[in-house]
């Protein structure tokens, strides 16, 4: 792996996403980081198409050659509904592939990896990247040369009806929210190139607590969040300003 440093990383964070209370400072990385984790198996791209209801680029197409990553995502990438997808704090999508499973098995259904518009599929040489192991605030790096990429996590996904739409069944987007088990998206912090079968390193882990099933097992709960948890996901910097506002809109008074 190319030789990595705290402050290179900060110094590549978008100027105006400058974290406020220390992101990758102070002991941000655990003594076991930098490390490997598995290997970037596909990466996909899609164009905006005729779909059931309206356009999408829900499907994603893997792409063969490497592609350039810049501060939106992948260079050739399309969204349909911006006010929806894409920008910098949704650059790029990865999807766990233990949600093809969940799916597959609650509906009965033979969904594919790769089917409901993830950028991303890693394979790791542990258990899976999901919810349950991935945090807000993690940094990884794809790749090891001078255009190697690196990304941040700043938000879940939230599933929209054409995931139904793309498998034929009207339960799965609720299924999805409800299990919290919809992916996460990127913001870029390093720009270069992405292909598969690149190596994938997890950097930084500034917020070890800010596991992502245990932010949609607060959004989900029907009492109020605890003041002092929610203070504490309220401090993440680079947590996206709506899941901030759901938590204070939760926030016990």
């Amino acid at each position: 792996m190319k030789n990595f440093s705290v402050d290179a990383v900060q110094n590549n964070l978008p100027k105006d996403e400058l974290p406020k209370d220390g992101l990758l400072k102070d002991n941000s990385l655990q003594n076991d980081l930098p490390k490997a984790i598995g290997t970037l198996s596909v990466v996909r791209a899609g164009k905006v198409e005729p779909f059931v209801r309206g356009v999408s680029a829900i499907n994603k197409i893997p792409i063969a050659e490497s592609m350039a990553v810049n501060l939106l995502g992948l260079a050739d990438d399309e969204q349909a509904e911006h006010k929806f997808h894409g920008g910098h704090l949704k650059a790029l999508h990865q999807m766990p592939i233990t949600t093809y499973h969940a799916i597959n098995e609650q509906f009965g259904l033979n969904a594919q990896i790769g089917s409901l518009g993830e950028n991303l599929t890693v394979i790791t040489d542990g258990e899976p990247m999901c919810e349950r192991n991935v945090c807000i605030g993690d940094v990884y790096q794809f790749g090891d040369g001078d255009d190697s990429v690196q990304v941040r996590v700043v938000q879940p996904r939230r599933p929209c009806y054409k995931i139904n739409d793309r498998l034929g069944n009207a339960n799965v987007s609720y299924f999805v929210a409800r299990e919290g088990i919809a992916g996460w998206y990127y913001q870029v912090v390093r720009t270069g190139r992405l292909r598969a079968n690149l190596p994938v390193y997890l950097l930084a882990r500034p917020y070890s607590f800010a596991k992502l099933s245990d932010l949609w097992a607060l959004i989900n709960q029907k009492s109020p969040i605890d003041t002092a948890v929610a203070e504490r996901w309220l401090a993440i910097d680079c947590l996206e300003t709506s899941w901030k506002q759901k938590i204070a809109n939760k926030r016990r008074n």
